[in-house]
């Protein structure tokens, strides 16, 4: 049994038009961060907040997915974790030192030339593991819900030695 059990329509609503918004100003926050506040962390911290509403409003949640639609947290932060390690590990191989940061100015379409620095490889994956970790946090408070003042079957005394 949910804790939100008695679901608003209101809040569903309402989180499901800021969802999609939260997310962009997190992306927003992630490739501007670089030259301005903001950053890797700063963005996976508003994504969360993203995730974070859509938990609380409750949206068909499902044991061990407490937040419709989000990865699943080991993949995120798995990923994240990888992403930031190779872009830390990348200029070793090219006799630089670990976490140099390059530069480059690709020429796009419409845009024209336009700055990029691998600091941004790195940020994206501190992005990722920031959210991984707050999905990992969602999904075990709601794996715990409704659980913790349950009481214990008579196989799972935790007093009991195996």
């Amino acid at each position: 049994m949910r804790a939100f059990d008695h679901r608003s329509p209101i809040v569903q609503t309402a989180v499901r038009a800021v969802f999609h918004a939260v997310l962009l100003t997190s992306l927003f926050f992630l490739v501007r961060g670089h030259n301005a506040p903001g950053g890797g962390f700063i963005a996976g911290l508003v994504a969360g907040t993203a995730f974070l509403l859509r938990y609380l409003a409750g949206e068909d949640a499902r044991p061990g997915r407490p937040v419709p639609g989000a990865p699943r947290p080991g993949l995120v932060l798995g990923a994240g974790l990888l992403v930031a390690a190779v872009t830390a590990a990348a200029p070793l191989l090219g006799g630089g030192q670990l976490l140099e940061s390059g530069y480059a100015h690709p020429v796009v379409p419409v845009l024209g030339e336009v700055p990029l620095a691998s600091a941004l490889a790195f940020d994206t994956g501190v992005y990722l593991v920031v959210v991984g970790m707050v999905l990992a946090v969602l999904s075990t408070l709601g794996a715990q819900e409704g659980t913790s003042l349950a009481p214990l079957a008579e196989d799972d005394d935790p007093g009991e030695a195996v």
